[in-house]
């Protein structure tokens, strides 16, 4: 072997104990895992200078945007949806950096309530975890269904169902639990009015118009005890009669701890099959008008209200709730404070308070 050829055996010799010991470093240094070090390490060159796209937001709104990953979306997939969303605007610059934060075997599929204002690292970092993702929403004790409907429609931008949508669940005729049913007393037929119980929820992101349904009858079957059903049930009142007539002392009753006084004024009235004469439940009857469900009345509305819900004209209860009650007006309505008023109107202040009576003439001079 002549003394070129020799060289040449030993510069390759050289060149392949260079590789070796390159891939050996590559391979050390990435951690077993050489071909990600090398797309990482091209990704890190891709990314330099782009800082400032990273933390840019789209625009200043802050308004949800409702934005779903679905099971088996691929972080390309899923960028794409974000621009099409107008959510971000550089499909591929998400796809780096999810990648080379190893964050896009972390991207999880759920429902997610995002905002323009948030910077694209913001958002990969929010798809990978739909746990924090909740509709915030208050039912507000003496809301009608139509209430409720409407406030669904009004958070649009949370609700994958409209107000029209969940209504068809709760309305006359709506399908019904038949063990709820039984236990509530709630006739064939009836709509859930009275049963959506206020208070302040969390609902999960993904929630249905049917579950939003149950979510509030489950509420209420926890607020509404066996002792308070038993209680009734030994007045002669099944749980529905006690909501209708709970439903009505909410409406009247500005303040909680008049509720039991209001109701005893009630349950008073029944017991002596006298009218109650109620004005929400002509408000009620009337419904929509004036861009409220609660328009004021006036005392021709007594008489010219035909509906089995006005309380002037037809005696006892109306055919069924007129609002959702909270628990203080369910409890006043089975434990109502014991006396023998027959009357009540608003005092003469305006702080919300009524003034009682056993007779029409106290009544009359009440705050005349």
């Amino acid at each position: 072997m002549n003394r070129a050829v020799k060289i040449i055996v030993i510069l390759v010799a050289l060149f392949l104990v260079a590789a070796v010991a390159c891939v050996g470093i590559v391979f050390f240094v990435s951690g077993g895992k050489p071909v990600r070090f090398v797309q990482r390490t091209l990704i890190q060159l891709s990314l330099s200078g782009r800082e400032a796209d990273l933390n840019r937001a789209i625009s200043s709104d802050t308004s949800p945007v409702r934005f779903t990953v679905n099971s088996g979306d691929t972080p390309r997939t899923i960028a794409q949806n974000l621009v099409n969303s107008a959510l971000i605007t550089d499909a591929q610059l998400f796809v780096d950096y999810a990648q080379l934060n190893e964050l896009d075997t972390k991207l999880e599929a759920g429902t997610y309530f995002l905002k323009r204002s948030q910077t694209l690292a913001e958002i990969a970092v929010a798809l990978t975890d739909s746990r924090n993702s909740y509709i915030p929403f208050r039912i507000i004790e003496g809301e009608r269904i139509e209430e409720i409907a409407a406030k669904i429609d009004g958070a649009q931008a949370y609700f994958g169902f409209s107000g029209a949508e969940f209504m068809v669940q709760v309305r006359a005729g709506a399908p019904v639990d038949e063990a709820f049913a039984n236990k509530v007393g709630l006739p064939a037929g009836a709509s859930l009015e009275g049963f959506l119980y206020p208070d302040t929820y969390q609902l999960p992101a993904d929630v249905t118009a049917t579950m939003l349904r149950e979510i509030l009858l489950r509420n209420f079957t926890s607020k509404v005890t066996d002792q308070v059903i038993s209680d009734a049930a030994a007045q002669g009142l099944s749980v529905f009669q006690v909501v209708t007539l709970a439903s009505i002392v909410q409406r009247e009753a500005v303040h909680v701890d008049e509720q039991p006084m209001i109701a005893g004024v009630y349950r008073n009235r029944m017991k002596i099959d006298m009218r109650l004469e109620a004005d929400p439940t002509v408000q009620y009857a009337i419904g929509f008008r004036g861009g409220t469900w609660w328009p004021q009345i006036t005392a021709d509305n007594y008489t010219n209200v035909a509906s089995p819900y006005n309380t002037y004209l037809n005696n006892g209860l109306p055919p069924g709730p007129i609002s959702n009650p909270g628990i203080s007006a369910i409890q006043a309505a089975v434990y109502p404070t014991a006396s023998e008023f027959l009357f009540f109107r608003a005092d003469c202040s305006t702080d919300g308070y009524h003034k009682f009576a056993r007779t029409f003439d106290e009544h009359v001079a009440n705050c005349p």
